[in-house]
């Protein structure tokens, strides 16, 4: 390398022998020391080298939070310049720069382009080959904050990082002597390994070798040369780097050995340093539905746990405050220490660079204040690991010197860092894998009742119950909750309801076990919990516990034990506590809903636990406005007071009007987030949640709810009024479900007896008070569309008999408001307007206006245009259900809807219906369901004009080409359905029109062959509506729907699929029932084909006949006759239909037939009448 010279020589062209300080005029920022930097010139004499030296000092002792804001290409301008002026012979100066590179990146939160990244890279890599070992610790810390999310433009230095023989891969090596080299390598490679959205990822093989390189740093045990502290740092990174690979998202988990050797050693360093445990691991695990054996050695009895296990009173106090202490430095510790893994002056990004895992960030986990120590009222939960040895030490009797404790806590808190980066990348391993493969192993993470006995497994509870870090116990509940989150179909097995005595254990009763075992622990930790935040976490996780668990197959008093547990934090003092407390017992209210323990929780009195002095949410006793008693005979006991009897009002309702309507009788409290300055109400988190509890309440306990109808009424009213948008909206959302609460009432399957349903009159009150309110403002609010959709939505849930009974100017406003928003520019609105349309397009009030009707066909008929598939869907339903309306109106005496109705209109309604059924699937489904409304609608005076000629063959070839194409089952469905609906139009030329074989023979192929035998009753049913023989045109086309139906009745039960089994019978029924309605209209020119099919087949034919005629229809409605007298008139009216047929001479076939028949009957008879010797 050239030899270095100063710029800046003396007079005389002497160089400096000692350079001086430069005066405080000339300024010290990095602009100038930058200036200065960027003056010199290569020279390798010792004043040189002395300046450079200085100048690298004053860079990295700069006070960088009083300087402007520094360019990044500066920045790396400056730092290139610092390497071309340090020749790699120089360790010394190699290590200084480093150190320069290092602070700079980290402390001024620089990422280094392109173009001068690839010099330093060089550089870097160069120094690392050239100089001597001890400056490889600062070479790696500079060369790891260049890669930071830089990794995408390393590609062409990645085999010399990480190739066979890389610098990396043999830095991060077991073998390497160097234990501070040795992390600082695998923090490079985990920070090659950060991902950067919209960039390039590493290629491969590279992430690939990065994940072993990880998996076997973590798996290794720690050498004897490396300090704790070291090892922890050396983990951290590692965790980083694998939940880097797995975030970018291009790390696949596919193989078993390499996710199993991954959720190995997680579990293993999730308990890292835990005090008082030490457990040993397979090196790999197997996914497997039972317990897995954990290893762990039993805990000696001590002489000291035996004397804590049985304190005095004053010990107990005495410990309790020692714990709280400890916690306390814990926590300082933390706070202190989490932004650094290693011991390098600066903040900023240097944090994230050094391999710490926030876990805080990584698992999303909310920054709340931490009340207190998180130990104290720990100690009321018995456990082994309270007497450890670095509790002993922390003490004020401690034999051990300040120094040695404040190593101690300082220990603590890195192997904490460290189970918390375990969390954070189980967390990211969760996200990556599919949920199916994670259940495999929820054996080895999940707490499962132990045996009799047996010590508890190790698992995720463990850390939740005895981890001293709050943050630990709170990443560990995020963990554990993002594995029951959506895990209802796995837990769903579950069944404990009776008692299994058996020489194993059924796969259910263990899953079942397991759900038992974690409402225990998770109330265990609840109640020994002091921290908010992990308090917060542990509520959520119940919560999902609670929504994915099979309530209606466990015993009962799991859901008590929650509720009552959960029933005093709803006035917890912080904020976040109270409404997961409310989204808890929103889960509680909408889990398997109705369930008879719930509703007997919901009649407690409302005093039942719920008492606490550090309230801060609003008493359940209200001002008197709000004491009002709602209006109606049937709301008598609807009052703030609990009346004793069978009707009692729910408390939980209570409480939950009084969050969203009543003042708080306290202020804000800090940590009330959400609560605007100056609101005299609830935070609005809290409000929230009320209304969403009040909202699971009606859908899943309605005739609770019902009780205060006219008193959520009035809450509705009050929060669709307030200015917030979102109050607003849930408002809306909570008058939907009332709305929908009520239809269900009066619903003509309704189980609910008339007496006990709310009176049509209070139904019209309750509509009244919302359509002289805020509803129509609502409506209204172009500004906030998704407020506009909901309160469409809550306006189509009014109760028909309600709608008929208000006054005609409601009934105008609603109309014309639907109608209106039909206009919408937003495709949420106008997709809820025109769903909204298709439901009051049926109310009987409405269906026999034309003009209403027709109005509301061309509303649909222009959103089936919208560029919005969700508004096509939407718009194809409506227009489902409005031709169901045409058809029930074709029903009635009057025809003068029928002549009303415009011709024009029905052209406009086939043309789209055809065109939407071209579609996606979602809009193709209902638009064949009105392709056969339509076409089944048609009058004589219609078909009979030309212009429909067309139309009609464009709609029927629409649908066969649906009945034939390999769509959604529900799709094909549907248009079997619409092909039935066809034939029951007897204006239409059914058996003489050219598209009649196309027809029949479509159904005919979907009833002997496809793979849902749903589609296949469906066309089976339709076979079975033609009431003429002439509409089964030629006998040819006859008997190929005949040998067709027989066939199909062979194949009944030829599936691959065990869901399809369960409609074998009702197929095999529609079936018999097509058959014998065909042999019911046959002619003489049918029978010798009939005939030679039952030779073949008679056999077949006639036992699934005689089941038939024994049992009838079975799980499907597919109307078939369902008694016995009905069934065997059936086959009786197609024996007198053969008889009478004029056979041709010689024809023995009718007679054939007959015999079948009758012999058929008779064996019907014989068996039911041996049936009934029996049973008298």
């Amino acid at each position: 390398m050239a030899a270095m010279q100063v710029a800046e020589s003396l007079p005389g062209g002497q160089a400096r022998d000692v350079p001086r300080e430069p005066p405080p005029e000339q300024g010290s920022g990095f602009r100038c020391l930058s200036a200065r930097l960027c003056a010199l010139h290569p020279d390798d004499s010792s004043s040189a080298r002395t300046e450079i030296h200085l100048l690298f000092d004053q860079l990295i002792s700069e006070n960088y939070d009083e300087v402007g804001g520094v360019a990044p290409e500066d920045v790396s301008a400056l730092l290139v310049q610092a390497c071309r002026l340090v020749p790699l012979n120089q360790n010394h100066l190699v290590s200084k720069v480093s150190q320069l590179i290092h602070h700079l990146l980290n402390r001024l939160q620089v990422i280094v382009d392109e173009q001068n990244l690839d010099f330093l890279l060089a550089y870097t890599i160069s120094a690392i080959q050239q100089c001597s070992s001890w400056t490889h610790m600062e070479i790696l810390q500079a060369l790891a904050a260049l890669v930071y999310c830089n990794g995408s433009k390393c590609q062409k230095y990645l085999p010399d990082l990480l190739g066979r023989s890389g610098i990396l891969m043999k830095l991060s090596d077991s073998a390497q002597p160097d234990p501070e080299a040795r992390r600082a390598a695998v923090h490079c490679m985990a920070n090659l390994c950060l991902s950067v959205p919209g960039q390039p990822y590493l290629e491969e093989p590279y992430p690939n070798i990065c994940f072993q390189a990880f998996l076997t740093t973590l798996q290794s045990p720690k050498s004897s040369d490396m300090d704790d502290i070291t090892f922890c740092m050396l983990l951290q990174n590692a965790l980083k780097g694998i939940q880097s690979l797995l975030n970018g998202g291009k790390m696949k988990l596919t193989q078993t050995e390499e996710l199993g050797a991954l959720l190995a050693v997680l579990k293993k360093s999730m308990f890292h340093g835990l005090p008082g445990l030490n457990i040993e691991l397979p090196t790999v695990l197997y996914p497997t539905p039972l317990p897995q054996y954990d290893g762990r050695p039993p805990v000696k009895p001590q002489q000291s746990e035996s004397n804590t296990s049985r304190p005095t009173v004053n010990k107990k106090k005495k410990s309790k405050v020692k714990s709280r202490k400890i916690q306390q430095e814990e926590e300082e510790e933390e706070s202190s220490g989490e932004r650094e893994a290693a011991p390098i002056t600066g903040s900023g990004k240097e944090n994230l660079r050094e391999g710490s895992t926030p876990c805080s960030s990584s698992l999303g986990v909310p920054s709340l204040p931490v009340e207190g120590s998180s130990m104290a009222g720990r100690d009321r939960v018995s456990t082994p690991f309270r007497s450890a040895s670095w509790k002993k030490v922390s003490s004020s009797e401690s034999d051990y010197s300040d120094a040695e404790g404040g190593m101690q806590s300082k220990m603590r808190s890195y192997q904490a860092k460290v189970r918390q980066g375990a969390l954070a990348c189980f967390l990211s391993t969760i996200k990556s894998i599919e949920k199916k493969v994670l259940y495999g192993y929820w054996s080895a993470f999940v707490p499962d009742t132990p045996e009799l006995g047996s010590p508890q497994s190790v698992s995720l509870m463990t850390l939740t119950l005895k981890d001293p870090s709050a943050k630990t116990r709170a990443c560990a509940l995020q963990v554990l909750s993002a594995i029951l989150e959506g895990s209802k179909q796995f837990l769903s097995v579950a069944e404990d309801t009776s008692d299994h005595r058996r020489a194993f254990t059924p796969f259910s009763v263990m899953i079942a076990s397991s759900i038992r075992e974690l409402h225990r622990c998770l109330l265990l930790a609840l109640v020994a919990e002091s921290s908010s935040q992990t308090l917060t976490q542990i509520i959520k996780c119940l919560a999902n516990l609670v929504s994915n668990s099979p309530y209606n197959r466990l015993k009962l008093s799991l859901l008590t034990k929650v509720w009552n547990q959960i029933k005093p934090y709803i006035r917890h003092k912080d904020v976040n506590v109270r409404v997961s407390s409310l989204t808890l017992l929103g889960a509680i209210v909408s889990t398997h809903a109705p369930l008879p323990e719930v509703q007997l929780l919901l009649q407690q009195p409302c005093s039942s636990g719920l008492s606490n002095s550090n309230s801060a949410t609003p008493h359940l006793s209200a001002p008197d406005w709000w004491k009002k008693t709602p209006s109606g005979p049937f709301l008598e006991e609807a009052s703030v007071s609990s009346p004793k009897g069978s009707s009692e009002p729910c408390w939980l309702i209570r409480l939950c009007i009084s969050t969203v309507v009543l003042p708080k009788e306290e202020s804000c409290s800090s940590s009330d987030a959400g609560c605007a300055a100056g609101s005299i109400y609830e935070p609005s988190p809290m409000r929230l949640e009320a209304l969403q509890v009040l909202a699971h309440l009606a859908k899943g306990y309605f005739s609770m709810a019902q009780v205060y109808l006219m008193e959520l009424g009035e809450v509705i009213c009050k929060c669709m009024g307030e200015a917030d948008p979102s109050i607003q909206l849930h408002g809306a959302k909570l008058l939907e479900e009332l709305g929908t609460g009520l239809i269900q009432q009066y619903k003509p399957d309704s189980t609910i007896a008339p007496d006990q349903r709310v009176p049509v009159t209070v139904v019209v009150m309750f509509w009244m008070m919302m359509l002289n309110g805020p509803l129509p403002r609502a409506l209204q609010n172009s500004e906030h569309p998704t407020l506009q959709a909901s309160t469409c939505d809550a306006l189509s849930s009014i109760l028909p008999e309600a709608f008929s009974s208000l006054p005609s100017d409601r009934q105008i406003l609603c109309i014309t408001m639907l109608l209106g928003l039909n206009d919408s520019k937003n495709r949420l609105v106008k997709a809820a307007t025109s769903r909204a349309l298709g439901v009051y397009v049926l109310f009987p009030c409405l269906r026999q206006d034309v003009i209403f009707v027709a109005d509301t066909a061309n509303a649909i008929l222009m959103s089936l245009q919208d560029k919005s598939l969700n508004v096509r869907a939407k718009a194809a339903w409506s227009l489902g259900n409005l031709t169901d309306t045409l058809i029930v109106n074709m029903e009635t005496p009057d025809p003068s809807f029928q002549e009303e109705f415009s011709g024009l209109l029905l052209l406009k309604m086939l043309r789209s219906a055809i065109e939407a059924s071209r579609d996606k699937d979602k809009v193709k489904s209902n638009a064949v369901r009105a392709l056969g409304n339509l076409l089944h609608f048609l009058q004589p005076s219609h078909i009979e004009k030309p212009r429909f000629a067309e139309i009609i063959e464009e709609s029927i070839q629409a649908l066969i080409s649906t009945v034939l194409n390999e769509a959604a089952m529900k799709v094909r469905w549907n248009a079997c359905y619409a092909v039935g609906n066809v034939f029951k139009n007897p204006a239409l030329p059914l058996g003489t029109a050219p598209w009649t074989s196309q027809a029949y023979n479509a159904l005919t192929s979907v009833v002997t062959s496809c793979k849902n035998f749903k589609v296949r009753i469906r066309s089976a049913t339709a076979l079975s509506i033609p009431s003429k023989r002439e509409q089964y045109g030629s006998a040819e086309q006859y008997v190929q729907i005949w040998n067709a139906l027989v066939t199909a009745l062979q194949k009944s039960e030829d599936t691959t699929d065990f869901l399809e089994f369960k409609y074998c019978a009702s197929l095999r029924t529609q079936i018999c029932q097509a058959l014998i309605h065909l042999l019911s209209l046959a002619s003489a020119s049918d029978l010798p084909c009939i005939r030679e099919t039952l030779e073949s087949n008679g056999d077949m034919v006639q036992s699934f006949i005689l089941q038939f005629l024994k049992s009838g229809a079975e799980g499907d409605d597919t109307g078939a006759p369902h008694s016995l007298h009905e069934r065997d008139q059936m086959v009786r009216t197609a024996l007198e239909h053969i008889g009478s047929i004029q056979a041709l001479a010689g024809d023995s076939a009718k007679r054939a037939i007959m015999d079948f028949l009758e012999d058929t009957l008779t064996i019907c008879f014989d068996s039911s009448g041996s049936q009934i010797k029996l049973r008298l």
